[in-house]
């Protein structure tokens, strides 16, 4: 996804939060419920970043925030029902500073 983004600010920016994400992960999800869901990311108009978790089987107050320290303060959370059983988590980054 940063491949397809020309502007090498955002494409930085972009490269810097997966990084983070990456690295973080293991240490803010202990349960492995983000990790082991399936996820995509997507550059909303070029000003925003959404990343989407889905098929999670629950999800903490700890984690979302822990995943929200990850990317940066100023990030939105939202968590909806997908089916059942699971959860469909997202969170939506501004690009501009």
């Amino acid at each position: 996804m940063p491949g397809t983004v020309t502007d090498p600010v955002l494409r930085k920016r972009l490269n810097d939060i997966q990084q983070r994400l990456a690295k973080g992960i293991a240490s803010v999800d202990p349960h492995h419920r983000l990790r082991a869901s399936p996820f995509t990311y997507r550059v909303i108009a070029g000003h925003a970043l959404e990343i989407v978790y889905r098929d999670v089987t629950r999800i903490d107050e700890t984690e979302v925030l822990g995943i929200k320290r990850l990317i940066g303060d100023h990030c939105f959370c939202a968590v909806t029902p997908q089916s059942a059983e699971t959860l469909t988590v997202s969170f939506v980054v501004p690009l501009d500073e």
